[in-house]
This record gives structure tokens, C-alpha cells and sequence, in this order.
């Protein structure tokens, strides 16, 4: 067993170990743009610092996932629109004839492809430590805390430990993923000091959970969160915060399975296949649910914005057919690159009967009760009672909406802001709003290859590191 775990976490860091040629590569490019884009600043006329930063200037990046991340020190008097429109403008001359995509996290930022490497130049203020003006001012704090207490052995246990959290879908901490930063894989291992010790302390994990490397008199109470790992250079923020509840517990449980039977799947997940229409069918038909989707337009936002618009409004739908007594097996939303997409409901039926259940007040309860019988006893709508059961008066009265589609067509109608739906999402209800249930949504399954492998997943259920 420890011969064959030795050699499978020595096969993956062979794998995920950049070569000297990938470095090589890497550099050059890095260097290249870094004088570009300084030149840029320079002919603008614009103050600023260049520096690299992330897992490059760390040397923990991975070698199929080679990200470049150019900062830019500005000085604190630089009026913080400037990001957006002058430093944002130079960005884009330097990276030209690139495909390129304004991204935003507190404030915008250039992302540039050149051959699959990103290049992102992103602007922060030159402050010094704890005098912080953006959430990116911190960055570079993180690097020259990082970068001196890592050798050569240590990196390459932060690659193991970023690949089987890629592996296992909790790596990156973008609201889509909720998951965990390179940043928090290097605190990590700087903790813990292996991979394999990393595992072993997260399987016994009870949230919430505190690892502070430099203020241990700190304590869980002072933080938000199920995991709270204390910025070294910042004990007032929880490092971990992006990390969701969801997320968490499947790195936990994943650390449990890997040591119960570590295989190469968690690092390296065998590519999904997604069901063959006819197979869709069978196993609607198999479980005897009822599968909603609700298709939405395309909602103009960058990626973070969208996937906190349509996290809460699928939250929000879920109430939403909870409350009317529609019991959700399990839900899901999906968008492509465009941010068209669909929401998915299944439900244990798609129909309720017409009359429903009322409970009135307990007879103790003598103004209520005289009201509750004022309103039922002689109105045409009561189709059973009022009688007593029990304690108190009930009543059996119509449904508003007897079937799902009735439901989310009444209460979604304009968009659905009255119940919780988010702003853009509302927004791209109006534009296109189209409801599809069971076997309706075969042509859309077969257009959107991606989706159909999010459906084939979301169906299977178990992770696929489950064997």
C-alpha cells in the first residue's frame, strides 16, 4: 500500500512538474509582456509599478495550467476610475491581436489568451502592508510571504495538493466554483508541510476550523466561516472565505476516499461521456421524477456577477416551488460562455391536486377561529369543511397553481423579482423565459454538448472519484 501510494503521488508530480523548457517558455513570455505592457504605461504617461505575481512568481504553477499574472503598483493617489479606463486601456494596447475579456473581482482587469496561456494584468494600488485600498492590494504581500518559505520539495507538494483539488472540483475560488485558491493550497502545505499530512488533518476536519501560521492566539468566534485560515498578512481576513459550505465538504470527503483507496482518478478524473438521447429518456423514465428546466437569455455581466445572480435565483426558485408544495429532489443551473442557460428542478411530481389542505387556528384561539369561518364557511371556494380536527378549524380550499408549469409561468411572468430571482437573471427571463419538462429538453441537450455532459453528471450523482 505505501509503495503503490508512493508511486502514484510520484507519477502525478512528475506529471504536474513544469520541465526546464516549460519554464523557459513561460518566462519569455512573461517577460515579454511584462515590457510591453510597461511600455504601454510609459507612452500613456501613467504611474505604475510592474510586478509578477501568482504561481509563477512563486514557481507552484501546474504544467498543463500555466497562468501569467502581471500586477500593476499604482500609487494610492490615482483616482480608482483610472482602473477601468486608462490602465485598462494600456492593458489592451500591450496585449493586442489577442483574444481578450474584461474580467472584474472588486474592479476590472485585462484577461489576454495567447496559444491557451492567460495573461492577466491586473491593476492595484502600491500601498503599504495593512494600508489597503482594493482587495488586490494584497497580492504582492502574499507572494513575498509565500515565495522565501518554499523549496524546492514544498512546491511540488502544492502542486499535488492543487491538482487533486482540480481533480476532485474544488479548485479556484471564482464564485462559479467556490472553491479553494492556489493562494490557500500554498498556506496549506506551508502548514501542514505534505500533501499527504494535508489530507489526513483535512479528513478530521470538524467546521468550524481555524489554521492561523501567525497569530495562533487567534480564535474561530472572530471570523465567518465553516474553514477560516488567517491571511498572514492581513489576521483580519479569513483567506478561506471564498470557500463555500458545499465545497468544503466535498474536499473532506474526497480526503477520506483518497485515503481509503487512492487512485489516479482524483487527480486525473476519466472525461465525461455524456448519455446518448435515448439513454436520457430511459433514465427519466427510470426514476419517475419529473425534470424542469427553465431556459434563460443571454445575461451581459462578467463571470462573477452572473454566477452570484444565478446561484441566488436558483435558491430562490427552489423556495419558490417549496412553498407551494412542489418537493425538489435536486437542482442545478447551468450557462455557457454566453450565459445563456437553464435552471433545472426535478421534482418528485409535476402535478398537485386541486384542493389543498388549509389549516385554521386552534380553537383556544376564539377572534382567529370567528374569522377563519366568516371566510370559509360560506364561500362558494371551500371545497371541504370548515370542520374541526383535532385542536383547531380546517379548510379544504383550491390551489393557485395545481401544476409546476403553471407555477413558475404565473410567478415568473415578469421576471420573478417578487420572489428572490436576481436582477440580470429577471432581466433575461424577459428576453427569453421557455419552460421544458422531461423529454422537452432533447433538442436543447443535443445542441449544447457541454450541457448535455452537465446533465449526464448532475444524473449520475456520485463523484467521480467514487469507485
Amino acid at each position: 500500500m505505501k509503495n503503490s501510494l508512493e508511486k502514484l503521488l510520484n507519477s502525478v508530480l512528475k506529471r504536474v512538474s513544469p520541465t526546464a523548457e516549460d519554464s523557459r517558455r513561460i518566462t519569455k513570455v512573461a517577460d515579454e509582456f511584462h515590457d510591453k505592457v510597461e511600455r504601454a504605461l510609459r507612452k500613456a504617461g501613467l504611474p505604475g509599478e510592474l510586478r509578477i505575481e501568482g504561481s509563477l512568481a512563486k514557481d507552484t504553477w501546474l504544467r498543463d495550467s500555466a497562468d501569467i499574472d502581471i500586477f500593476i503598483r499604482i500609487p494610492p493617489e490615482v483616482p480608482w476610475k483610472a482602473f477601468g479606463t486608462d490602465y485598462l486601456k494600456a492593458a489592451k494596447k500591450a496585449t493586442a491581436g489577442l483574444q481578450q475579456v474584461e474580467r472584474f473581482s472588486e474592479h476590472p482587469y485585462l484577461e489576454a489568451v495567447l496559444n491557451g496561456t492567460r495573461i492577466n494584468i491586473v491593476p492595484c494600488y502600491g500601498v503599504e502592508r495593512g494600508a489597503w485600498k482594493s482587495a488586490t492590494d494584497r497580492t504582492p504581500f502574499h507572494t513575498d510571504y509565500v515565495k522565501p518559505k518554499l523549496d524546492e520539495t514544498l512546491r511540488g507538494q502544492v502542486r499535488l495538493l492543487k491538482q487533486f483539488m482540480k481533480g476532485i472540483g474544488v479548485y479556484g475560488s471564482e464564485m462559479k466554483v467556490g472553491g479553494f485558491s492556489g493562494y490557500l493550497c500554498e498556506l496549506l502545505i506551508l502548514h501542514y508541510r505534505t500533501f499527504l499530512q494535508t489530507i489526513r488533518a483535512a479528513g478530521n476536519w470538524k467546521p468550524p476550523t481555524l489554521i492561523a501560521l501567525e497569530a495562533p492566539h487567534l480564535a474561530v468566534e472572530e471570523y465567518e466561516g465553516s474553514l477560516v485560515i488567517v491571511d498572514p498578512v492581513d489576521e483580519k481576513r479569513n483567506a478561506a472565505s471564498a470557500v463555500t459550505p458545499q465545497r468544503l465538504s466535498e474536499f473532506i470527503g474526497a480526503t477520506r476516499g483518497f485515503l481509503h483507496n487512492p487512485h489516479p482518478e482524483f487527480f486525473y478524473p476519466s472525461p465525461i461521456v455524456a448519455l446518448s438521447p435515448d439513454a436520457l429518456l430511459k433514465t427519466f423514465r427510470q426514476r419517475r421524477t419529473t425534470f424542469v428546466f427553465i431556459e434563460f437569455g443571454k445575461i451581459n455581466a462578467v463571470s462573477d456577477v452572473v454566477w452570484g445572480q444565478l446561484y441566488k435565483s436558483q435558491r430562490a426558485l427552489k423556495r419558490l416551488v417549496e412553498a407551494h408544495d412542489f418537493h425538489v429532489v435536486s437542482d442545478g443551473v447551468w450557462a455557457d460562455d454566453t450565459y445563456r442557460g437553464v435552471f433545472l428542478l426535478e421534482l418528485e411530481e409535476s402535478q398537485k391536486p386541486l384542493m389543498q389542505r388549509h389549516l385554521g387556528p386552534p380553537l383556544v384561539m376564539k377572534e382567529e377561529s370567528e374569522n377563519f369561518l366568516a371566510k370559509h364557511a360560506t364561500s362558494p371556494a371551500t371545497l371541504y369543511g370548515p370542520r374541526i380536527e383535532g385542536d383547531r378549524w380546517v379548510a379544504g380550499i383550491p390551489r393557485k397553481y395545481s401544476t409546476i408549469a403553471d407555477l413558475l409561468r404565473g410567478e415568473l411572468k415578469h421576471g420573478g423579482r417578487e420572489i428572490g430571482v436576481a436582477e440580470l437573471v429577471a432581466e433575461a427571463f424577459t428576453d427569453l423565459f421557455r419552460i421544458l419538462i422531461d423529454d422537452e429538453i432533447g433538442s436543447f441537450y443535443r445542441e449544447k454538448t457541454a450541457f448535455a455532459k452537465f446533465l449526464t453528471t448532475h444524473l449520475h450523482g456520485r463523484p467521480r472519484w467514487l469507485q
